[in-house]
């Protein structure tokens, strides 16, 4: 199907894509989720999705569906992704900072990434959902105390990649040694992304540590975003041609594939090199892969 008004395969730049699973109320109901999740995943490396991302959520997130909709742990399902698939890069899009202490979630990553072949990256952020914290009973600090958080976990994890098991001393956490056996396959460590478009903190952090940022798209491109983020390469003396470009967008059965094609094909202009895809009110998982493959083969 081509797309209208664009030579698409003569003006984007290669654009992978990302299958992000943000919503588990599927047609084949809860007793057959696990079956469904297998089909689901396997079906979208067949078709040549390149990514597969879940929430870390423990609620259904307002906009998506009811907070008492069906909503799995995120790092037991990647897991279970981990064993269905064989290609696709996974992570969580993305971690919220408060959930785990850094040395465990270092080590999730390793280990999936290690059981994985070195597949398995990490995604993450300051977090945001102080309902669903309350309500579970997480801690839910101020937002400059979940930066530092942020901050310090980022720190923490890529020590421990690193082949130094030194002890770690910050503000918030202390390791006495940041010992992480087996290390993981990815090198110099697993992929990293800081989700979240925040002008003064989020983007700072992804200049100075991360490997992608991931931006979400709605009713306008991120252009600004991308300044913001040049700024903050520049300060820290990154180059910001490093950093991957990520985009987030959602699809709803109303969607089509010529729409999200042209949005795409206005992101690579950009510079963004990935697209994650999510679906809103769509209950036959193979209808959202049929269409990133649809958009995937519209902008070659």
């Amino acid at each position: 199907m081509a797309a209208s008004g664009h030579d698409l395969e003569t003006e984007l730049s290669p654009m992978e894509f990302g299958l992000h699973i943000a919503d588990f109320t599927w047609s084949s109901g809860q007793r057959e989720l696990g079956p469904a999740l297998a089909r689901h995943v396997r079906n979208a490396e067949a078709s040549g999705i390149q990514r597969i991302t879940v929430m870390d959520h423990f609620w259904q997130l307002p906009g998506i569906g009811p907070v008492e909709h069906e909503m799995l742990e995120a790092y037991a399902t990647l897991g279970f992704i981990v064993a269905n698939t064989e290609k696709a890069l996974l992570h969580t899009l993305v971690t919220g900072v408060i959930y785990r202490e850094p040395a465990l979630l270092a080590k999730q990553v390793t280990t999936l990434d290690v059981l994985s072949g070195g597949r398995v990256g990490l995604g993450i952020g300051a977090a945001w959902n102080e309902q669903e914290s309350l309500g579970l009973g997480f801690d839910f600090p101020p937002v400059a105390e979940r930066f530092r958080k942020l901050e310090e976990t980022i720190q923490i994890c890529l020590q421990m990649w690193s082949e130094e098991d030194e002890p770690y001393a910050g503000a918030i956490y202390q390791l006495e040694r940041a010992l992480n056996s087996p290390q993981s396959i990815a090198r110099p460590h697993p992929y990293l992304m800081i989700g979240g478009g925040g002008e003064k903190k989020t983007l700072r952090l992804v200049a100075q540590y991360a490997d992608a940022c991931n931006l979400g798209v709605r009713d306008e491109l991120p252009t600004h975003k991308l300044d913001v983020l040049r700024s903050h390469c520049e300060d820290v003396d990154r180059d910001y041609d490093e950093i991957e470009k990520t985009a987030m967008i959602g699809v709803n059965p109303e969607s089509t594939s010529s729409s999200i094609a042209s949005t795409v094909s206005d992101l690579a202009k950009l510079g963004f090199t990935a697209t994650y895809v999510f679906s809103v009110g769509i209950d036959e998982p193979s209808r959202v892969v049929e269409l990133i493959a649809d958009v995937a083969d519209q902008v070659g």
